[in-house]
């Protein structure tokens, strides 16, 4: 989910670099429909991904994820599965293929997806800038060219993002 290109030109892009295996993602959830309900279609989320060495099944929930874009429904996906952390770690892709099933997506393309590798690029694409600004942990965020750290504590940063939100919104009216 990482076209560089905001959907909206007027939009405010917060990226929202993510691993769909961490806990810490997990409680991020909140922040994340805060945001979208505070700003609804002025503040554009975009998905991007750092799957961690440390979850084995964060890379392939990457891609999933860009299946789901691709079949209409990224964010859903992402959340669904974000709902599911604990599980995803005990039974690894076949999750990812049931989440997508239970959303109304195309289960066998997933699967085919999965096996054939069709977004690691993007995935690729993503992780490498990512550590090229200084991505280190997931959730980070980045918005107005400010990277904020959700990695280490969630604590006041949903204020942080609203305040430089809220700056960047009213310099563009």
């Amino acid at each position: 989910m990482s076209d560089s290109s905001p959907e909206r030109a007027d939009a405010l892009v917060l990226d929202v670099w993510c691993e769909l295996q961490c806990p810490d993602c997990r409680t991020a959830l909140d922040d994340v429909r805060a945001l979208r309900a505070r700003y609804g279609d002025r503040l554009e989320l975009r998905l991007r991904h750092f799957p961690l060495e440390k979850h084995k099944h964060a890379f392939a929930a990457a891609q999933a994820a860009e299946e789901a874009l691709e079949q209409g429904k990224g964010w859903p996906y992402v959340e669904a599965v974000l709902e599911r952390v604990a599980e995803l770690d005990r039974a690894g892709e076949p999750l990812l293929v049931e989440v997508a099933r239970e959303l109304g997506l195309d289960a066998e393309e997933f699967d085919t997806a999965l096996i054939d590798g069709r977004h690691i690029l993007i995935v690729d694409a993503d992780q490498a800038e990512g550590k090229a600004i200084g991505v280190t942990g997931t959730p980070t965020y980045v918005i107005g060219g400010e990277r904020l750290d959700g990695g280490k504590t969630q604590e006041g940063l949903r204020e942080r993002i609203e305040e430089i939100a809220d700056r960047l919104l009213a310099g563009q009216a």
